[in-house]
């Protein structure tokens, strides 16, 4: 899939220079190609240096919490949750932690490092499947729960703002905070729908209640504030959060006797691991796309995707920001270069910049996930999973999309 994604933008890339070669008188396109190369070649390393920054603090930190028991204490509070919507994983099973520490990589934005941890959980979950080769409904998900990109604390946005010269790189942490929680709750009420599950059970609403209720609370909060305030809100949020997991953690470590220092090595370490093979896939990705958008294709496509919605009379500012959202199912990566480009090209403030942003941190690589978490257990039929995680994957745009205009709009 990849494969293909990635050779099919040199292709189209070579086809639009042709044209403007040959058509338009363009001689100059094929040496802004070359360029382009090269000048996203340098920028990939420029963004690892800080990658591998991030991701060995936070599973530094990720370290700490799981050896203080954070995690252990995280799965028991779940527990009753998942008895009711996995009904066939019996209480105490270690794909229920396994789960929990995934679930809590992916809500401090760790993409890179909850896939080894959701493979650990796919794997533990197979254990309990009766089919070798049909997904579980446990599996379906939580397959689909990651897929709806449930993040708390996008951190690697964050980073990729930090990167691009934004002086607030928070900025996005309540638009991107109130898109994925409209993602996941379509992913949840999509598998419950096929699954039959029972939301409403007493000890279900009592978990969902009054999370529904709190966020409802603070969206009603939100809609009294002027767009400069839900901005400095949105600040102040998301850097308090940020330094006061930190501090939690290292608080909580101490108090049960972790050695806090050795135990954040020990995860810095896996992150170093985690992040230096990201550079490959990073420059790959760069590059395509600074070839892409070099050759004027990418433009060409956005163009009448613009005069569409011009034509429906909608505002098309947020087009710009679409070349992140049509390759985020299937390629992470490929998604992270469009993002970085839009950011470089309009801008790390501008409007479609921030509905990149936002559209990055609150839906997930689709396909990608599917392949890997069900190709890992040699799982071949998915059975409701990909129709509940594109749902999700939908929901999770145009939320992001609406957010952006309340808030940046």
């Amino acid at each position: 899939m990849l494969n293909g994604l990635w050779l099919g933008f040199f292709i189209v890339a070579a086809v639009s220079a042709l044209v403007q070669w040959l058509v338009g008188g363009n001689a100059g396109i094929f040496a802004a190609m070359v360029e382009s190369i090269f000048a996203m070649a340098k920028l990939s390393v420029e963004v690892m240096v800080l990658l591998f920054g991030t991701l060995t603090l936070w599973l530094g930190f990720l370290r700490i919490a799981e050896q203080a028991g954070i995690v252990d204490w995280l799965a028991k509070a779940l527990g009753p949750l998942f008895l009711r919507l996995m009904p066939e994983v019996p209480a105490g099973h270690p794909a229920i932690g396994l789960i929990t520490l995934n679930f809590a990589a992916n809500g401090l934005g760790l993409d890179n490092a909850a896939t080894p941890i959701g493979l650990k959980a796919m794997r533990a979950l197979q254990d309990l499947n009766p089919s070798a080769t049909i997904a579980s409904n446990a599996q379906i998900l939580f397959l689909v729960l990651n897929a709806s990109s449930l993040t708390l604390l996008p951190v690697t946005i964050f980073m990729y703002r930090a990167q691009q010269g934004a002086p607030d790189p928070t900025l996005v942490f309540l638009p991107i905070l109130i898109a994925t929680s409209g993602s996941t709750l379509m992913g949840l009420l999509s598998v419950a729908f096929m699954q039959r599950l029972r939301l409403w059970d007493p000890v279900v609403l009592a978990y969902l209640i009054p999370g529904a209720l709190a966020l409802g609370g603070f969206m009603a909060l939100l809609a009294t504030l002027s767009a400069t305030a839900l901005a400095s809100l949105s600040s102040i949020l998301g850097n308090l959060t940020l330094f006061g997991l930190i501090i939690l953690f290292l608080v909580i470590g101490a108090l049960r006797k972790v050695k806090v220092y050795e135990t954040f090595i020990e995860g810095a370490k896996e992150g170093f691991d985690v992040a230096k093979n990201l550079l490959p896939y990073l420059v790959a990705m760069l590059c395509a796309v600074g070839v892409l958008r070099a050759s004027g294709a990418l433009d060409f496509g956005l163009d009448g995707i613009r005069h569409l919605v011009q034509w429906a009379g909608w505002d098309t500012r947020f087009v710009d920001a679409l070349p992140t959202a049509m390759v985020k199912p299937f390629s992470g990566s490929a998604a992270r270069a469009m993002l970085i480009e839009t950011m470089k090209t309009s801008g790390v403030d501008s409007f479609p910049a921030l509905v990149a942003a936002t559209i990055q941190g609150s839906t997930e690589t689709t396909f990608y996930v599917l392949a890997v978490y069900f190709g890992a257990v040699g799982i071949q039929r998915a059975r409701h999973a990909v129709g509940c995680a594109l749902l999700a994957e939908l929901a999770g745009v145009l939320s992001a999309i609406g957010v952006c205009y309340w808030f940046f709009g």
